[in-house]
């Protein structure tokens, strides 16, 4: 493990596969001392900057957002330590006083890659393949002397560590933990109080296998095979793996998350066997759900669903998976107001076009609707929830949604729904709110001022936070949650371009390094912190591609769903 080797003459350093190994706090010293080495030295492709301390850098999140954000610093941190060093007197590039840049992702969760793990839906698999992207970053670990990158998994940042405390410890410290944390709220009757009320943040994580969440699991089941109907309740013998359940389910929202959702539902356990779902999920989903209605206030023209996902919904009964798609033309022609005409002819319509021919030439009048399919996802449009109803045979659980009928008012880009007073009630055995993410504080970061609650997201001005401080944000947390995985590329580049302007005008006192990972490694030591580093993540993803945990030849992965289990493969 640790090999001793000769890196050129009267230089000795101790290489410890490509990533330090994290020691106990008592070796600290040891430690300090053997990565200072490692990371200093130089060979003849590096540049000789062994008087100038290494930038340390601390990334709070190790989703898309704390990856790209690694890599575009780390490379605007090396392209400025090349043209300082071998730029003439009269180049104007601004000096950087730094020879090399050390990273370190803090991760609350043992394993990385946040949204992309657990959040993309299963039966995306092209979108998941950018975690080798990400896994790159560590895979040329050591291939440049003048930067290096670590993986600290199952550190909680803000409990097990404050965030004043990295912030004396780091010359830099960026958030980018996301706005996984909570939900944005009807405010309705029943949303807190009736069993079978979930947010799609809850059902996207437990069908990911998200640690965290596999409590949800036995509601759905609860929701989906044992309903009560006229005092009766399904019969377990009856039930089998291929069964679909007589549940009808409503998704409240129309994003693209509403629509994972309603296709997680409607494929079930034959549709999802050969991706990375839990097993365990597919268990409970058997062979998916009878009727799925994804519920919005407006129309089809504001939806905020891509054609993607819409497209998907249209072709699963083509593809096998006995789902029919409903959308209802009434609604579209109440939607399709002169304001919404002219959102379609506007800047951006395009897209917005596409969706309306493809809704159009799917759409049915109510009274025509007859498929031979046995499942079925009904898109509703200008529907204002405004109540959860319990059931008639059990008042604690969600048994109607009671909505209004609206209209639309207002400028193109500007309308709102406004009510008319018509009402329907939807059945329903499970109701899933999707109408957004929310992102919280961490702790100690509320009472300095750098949260702003109205908008759920880290106060900023280019990703800097405001003040004499080296805080910076990138993401969900910076922006929103919104956009796609991609979104992040561009978000990172202008907090690092912040990072770099601070760079320049925040220069260290020379011969002055921070404590960086070492002063981290010594107070996770000393709190007994389990931290799990890259090489022990990779040997929870060595236990969840273990042929003997997979039931198909297809399929990726089983995934760990209990932190403890993680922790019990990271040390094998």
């Amino acid at each position: 493990m640790l090999k001793q080797c000769l890196l050129r003459p009267q230089t000795v350093a101790f290489v410890i596969n490509q990533t330090p190994l994290l020691l106990s706090s008592r070796l600290g010293s040891t430690r300090r001392s053997l990565w200072r080495t490692f990371s200093s030295t130089n060979n003849n492709d590096d540049v000789n900057n062994d008087n100038k301390p290494r930038l340390s850098v601390a990334v709070v999140g190790a989703g898309p957002a704390g990856f790209y954000a690694s890599k575009y610093l780390t490379s605007s941190v090396l392209k400025r330590i090349t043209q300082s060093t071998s730029s003439g007197d009269n180049d104007d590039t601004p000096p950087i006083g730094f020879s090399g840049i050390d990273i370190d992702l803090i991760e609350r969760l043992p394993t990385p890659y946040g949204l992309v793990r657990y959040g993309v839906a299963p039966d995306h698999p092209e979108v998941k393949n950018v975690e080798n992207d990400f896994a790159a970053l560590f895979n040329k670990q050591g291939e440049s002397q003048n930067s290096s990158i670590n993986f600290y998994g199952n550190v909680d940042v803000g409990k097990q560590i404050p965030l004043s405390k990295l912030q004396s410890l780091y010359d830099v410290v960026i958030l980018a933990y996301g706005c996984q944390a909570a939900d944005k709220r009807l405010n309705i009757p029943g949303e807190d109080t009736l069993e079978g009320v979930l947010s799609a943040r809850e059902f996207v994580a437990w069908y990911n296998g998200h640690p965290e969440f596999q409590h949800i699991g036995p509601i759905v089941e609860r929701c989906l095979w044992k309903m009560k109907k006229s005092n009766t309740t399904n019969d377990d013998d009856d039930i089998t793996e291929t069964s679909i359940s007589p549940a009808r389910v409503v998704v409240i929202g129309q994003g693209n998350v509403a629509l994972d959702v309603a296709r997680v539902l409607a494929k079930g356990k034959p549709g999802l066997i050969d991706t990375d779902t839990p097993t365990s999920v597919l268990n409970v989903l058997k062979g998916g759900v009878s009727h799925v209605s994804v519920v919005g206030r407006r129309g089809h023209v504001q939806g905020a669903f891509t054609i993607k996902e819409l497209r998907e919904l249209t072709k699963l009964d083509k593809e096998g998976h006995n789902v029919s798609f409903v959308v209802r033309k009434e609604e579209l022609e109440m939607g399709m107001t002169d304001a919404s005409m002219e959102e379609l002819k506007g800047p951006g319509g395009r897209p917005k076009s596409r969706i309306d021919k493809l809704l159009q030439d799917n759409a049915v009048e109510e009274d025509a609707q007859s498929t031979d399919a046995e499942k079925s996802v009904e898109i509703r449009f200008l529907l204002n929830p405004t109540q959860l109803a319990p059931h008639e045979s059990n008042l604690s659980k969600v048994g109607h949604v009671l909505c209004e009928r609206t209209r639309l008012e207002g400028d193109p880009g500007k309308q709102r729904p406004v009510g008319t007073g018509e009402m329907e009630e939807l059945p329903a055995d499970l109701v899933l709110v999707s109408i957004g993410y929310r992102g919280m504080p961490l702790e100690g970061m509320e009472e300095l001022d750098f949260f702003d609650s109205s908008s759920s997201t880290v106060v900023n001005e280019h990703g800097k936070l405001p003040g004499e401080n080296n805080l910076f944000v990138t993401g969900w947390i910076k922006r929103g949650p919104t956009g796609i995985i991609g979104t992040n590329i561009m978000d990172a580049k202008d907090t690092v371009k912040s990072v770099m302007n601070y760079l320049e005008t925040s220069v260290p006192v020379a011969g002055v390094e921070s404590q960086g990972r070492d002063g981290l490694n010594d107070h996770l030591g000393a709190h007994d912190v389990k931290v799990v580093d890259w090489n022990q993540f990779l040997r929870i993803v060595s236990a969840e591609i273990d042929t003997t945990r997979l039931r198909s030849e297809a399929q990726p992965r089983e995934k760990i769903l209990a932190v403890s289990e993680m922790l019990n493969a990271a040390q094998r």
